[in-house]
């Protein structure tokens, strides 16, 4: 009996060790599991990290980027792509035809799929009635261990406006020559006759005269060519002042009286006694020289010069008018623009230098101002402009030291 027992006793601890066995082989098993699923979590934190941050960064980009699997069909545009070329977030899975609507790019694709990488292509995006855009585009195929295609990258960078402004270049390059050019050839034209010619002092004289008012006009152009080129860059420093503006517009109107009696134009002064404006006193006096010059050359012969001045909250509104033909409304925008002219003819038959208007422009702005064009109450034009006001000035004897 004493020996069942111990059989019965050691097969029930041989099944109880059977049991603790597997029990702690189950215990490590769902230990081991969920190390596993702890990692997996982690690593799956890691890469939606990982990915956030490379979609931050991708979006972030100025440039647009573009990705295409193998068969050229769209897998990712970034944020700027989608900004670029109005994209609207749903391009996945069309072709680059079907996303862009650009030839150009369609062959890039070819092109890249056959060469492997292409740089610095450039894509003109033609607009219908708008400006077209330019764009760099850089191209690289993505590959597999094996080399075999896997996808398209192509970077997008927009150059439109480094075009218009080598354009502006161009046409600024273009105007200069022009400007410069003429007076020079008659310069030169009547200089070689004076050293041909017999000495004749009535043909000596007139040539001489002709020569010196091309000279002037040759050593205008120049100082409005940097006068405007410092007030672009912005070195040109203002010099703020209190200032009367009806004895300034006075001024300005006293040294071209001898210019508006040549034709008979009447010049008035219509500003408020007393009216006071914050400004650099040589550039505003510049600004209104220009614009009631410009208004004796271009309104009509025997007509009417008036400048009207009015203060609107905190500031001055400065007009100066005419009784002319004025100036249509499509070129009333282009009027401050460097060398364009309304009526090309009657302007170098008047003598500008086609920067005048401009130079007002970026005065004035440089004031913290602005200035436009508009029909005048006697259907001429009206160049009306805005500037920090002051009180108005009962101290006469400070502006006559000013003005």
């Amino acid at each position: 009996m004493d020996g069942y027992q111990a059989a019965i006793c050691l097969l029930l601890g041989g099944l109880a060790l059977i049991v603790w066995r597997r029990r702690l082989i189950r215990r490590l098993h769902a230990e081991h599991d969920r190390v596993l699923q702890r990692q997996a979590q982690q690593h799956g934190h890691r890469l939606s990290q990982e990915t956030a941050r490379s979609t931050a960064v991708i979006n972030s980009m100025v440039e647009g980027l573009l990705l295409l699997d193998a068969n050229g069909r769209v897998l990712m545009a970034n944020a700027a792509m989608e900004r670029l070329f109005h994209l609207g977030g749903h391009v996945r899975g069309r072709t680059v035809m079907e996303a862009l609507r650009l030839h150009q790019v369609q062959e890039l694709v070819q092109r890249t799929l056959v060469e492997g990488r292409v740089l610095e292509v450039e894509i003109a995006q033609t607009a219908l009635g708008g400006v077209g855009r330019h764009f760099m585009v850089n191209s690289a195929c993505v590959t597999t261990p094996e080399g075999a295609a896997q996808g398209i990258v192509l970077v997008f960078h927009d150059i439109t406006r480094l075009k218009l402004l080598e354009e502006t270049r161009k046409e600024f390059v273009a105007n200069v020559s022009h400007e410069l050019r003429t007076p020079l050839s008659i310069i030169k034209g009547y200089a070689e006759t004076l050293a041909t010619l017999p000495p004749d002092p009535e043909s000596t004289r007139k040539f001489a005269g002709i020569i010196e008012r091309h000279s002037d006009r040759l050593t205008l152009l120049v100082e409005d060519l940097l006068t405007i080129a410092g007030l672009e860059s912005g070195q040109m420093a203002i010099s703020w002042q209190d200032l009367e503006l009806r004895r300034l517009a006075q001024r300005v109107m006293d040294e071209l009286v001898s210019k508006a009696d040549a034709r008979g134009v009447v010049l008035e002064n219509a500003v408020p006694e007393g009216l006071g404006v914050s400004a650099d006193l040589g550039r505003l006096q510049q600004v209104l020289t220009n614009l009631v010059d410009n208004a004796i050359k271009y309104g009509s012969e025997d007509g009417r010069v008036w400048v009207e001045a009015a203060q609107r909250g905190g500031e001055t509104v400065i007009s100066v008018n005419d009784n002319g033909p004025g100036i249509p409304a499509e070129a009333r925008e282009r009027v401050f623009e460097r060398f364009y002219r309304v009526d090309k003819a009657r302007s170098r038959d008047q003598g500008g230098t086609g920067l005048g208007l401009s130079i007002v422009k970026h005065i004035v702005q440089a004031h913290g101002g602005r200035v436009w064009v508009e029909a005048s109450d006697m259907g001429g034009a009206k160049f009306c402009l805005t500037l920090p006001a002051t009180g108005r000035h009962d101290d006469s004897d400070r502006f006559r030291a000013e003005i």
